[in-house]
């Protein structure tokens, strides 16, 4: 098999969950998910590596699905032959979480808001039932076993990804070896991020449309830096405006405003502090310095909860300047961390 990298063409598969028992008491039937992998599994199925996406993101973690494909997947830098994490040793699953955000995306298969409701014929639309991570989580964890995986050896994840990282973690107990999260915060969501997860969604309640272009908007914002934006638009002030605003219309092109909802309110739910006993896996968290959406001192408490409970954590810190999203493009100056930890 030719080694995995930037331009290796990968394939999106989908995994059928029959039914799932929701935390809200609520039952999901015919649950689709859409995953993909890279590496290969070893015959003790021991070498599994999950990877859980961020609050936009999607199961396309590496490679590319077609040639023609601009960029690859949003952590290519860090996954891949001889890479952090090495798909020479390890075999690597990302999927789509329930309610994915991008379901105009022809590549994302994932069950919510837009799907039909099997009990009525139509979409579920704003019908479709609270959701939490700790549901999707159980998903990916079905998916899991239904490639004979019992036990990873490690589940990664940025941003929301740390936050599944860590209910896996708490669900499954020694089932899961180690947890890398990267710019996460810590055991349970913060009260400033649910005040700017409530300033997310305002727009859109307001109007779904229009307002799913400005939601997307402060999600971009904040998930950059005020360096950032000084040295990009430093002579042209005001540019910033537009650009942000087309990036947000490009993203709204493929998003929905339910599906958005679904996963604030998974998000602003986010705690694990009830079940953190039963973690026992190590932990690298990786946060970022300029991060101005989960800011520093939420990873410093996080971290320092973490070991007042006594577990294994070991903090590294990415020190760049560009703000949250360092932590899907700038990982790769910390990949002998990563990998050292992994291995």
């Amino acid at each position: 098999m030719e080694p995995f990298s930037s331009n290796t063409i990968v394939q999106k598969r989908v995994f059928t969950l029959p039914h799932l028992e929701l935390e809200s008491g609520e039952t999901l039937t015919d649950i689709n998910i859409g995953y993909e992998c890279y590496g290969t599994l070893n015959e003790k199925k021991d070498n599994a590596v999950f990877i859980a996406h961020y609050f936009s993101g999607t199961s396309h973690a590496a490679g590319r699905y077609a040639e023609s494909d601009v960029e690859p997947g949003y952590w290519d830098t860090i996954i891949g032959s001889g890479k952090a994490i090495d798909t020479d040793r390890f075999f690597v699953i990302a999927a789509d979480c329930i309610a994915n955000l991008n379901t105009g995306n022809p590549q994302v298969v994932t069950t919510g808001p837009k799907s039909i409701n099997p009990k009525t014929g139509t979409a579920y639309g704003s019908s479709f039932p609270t959701v939490r991570l700790t549901d999707t989580v159980r998903a990916h964890y079905s998916l899991c076993r239904s490639l004979g995986i019992e036990k990873l050896h490690a589940v990664c994840g940025p941003s929301m990804g740390s936050m599944q990282a860590l209910e896996w973690a708490a669900l499954f107990g020694d089932r899961v070896k180690r947890v890398f999260g990267a710019i996460g915060g810590g055991l349970a969501i913060e009260p400033y991020l649910i005040s700017l997860l409530d300033q997310w969604v305002m727009p859109l309640r307001l109007n779904r449309d229009e307002g799913l272009v400005a939601s997307l908007e402060l999600v971009t914002i904040n998930a950059l830096s005020p360096n950032w934006a000084h040295n990009m638009f430093k002579r042209r002030p005001f540019a910033i405006t537009e650009a942000l605003r087309e990036v947000a219309r490009t993203r709204a092109a493929i998003a929905d405003a339910d599906s958005f909802l679904r996963l604030a309110d998974a998000v602003r739910n986010f705690s694990v502090r009830e079940n953190a006993k039963n973690i026992s896996a190590k932990i690298l968290w990786i946060p970022c310095r300029s991060d101005s959406l989960i800011f520093p001192e939420f990873a410093e408490r996080g971290v320092a909860e973490m070991k007042a409970l006594g577990l294994n954590v070991e903090l590294e810190w990415l020190e760049t300047d560009g703000g949250h999203l360092d932590g899907l493009s700038q990982l790769a100056q910390l990949a002998p961390t990563i990998r050292r930890f992994l291995e």
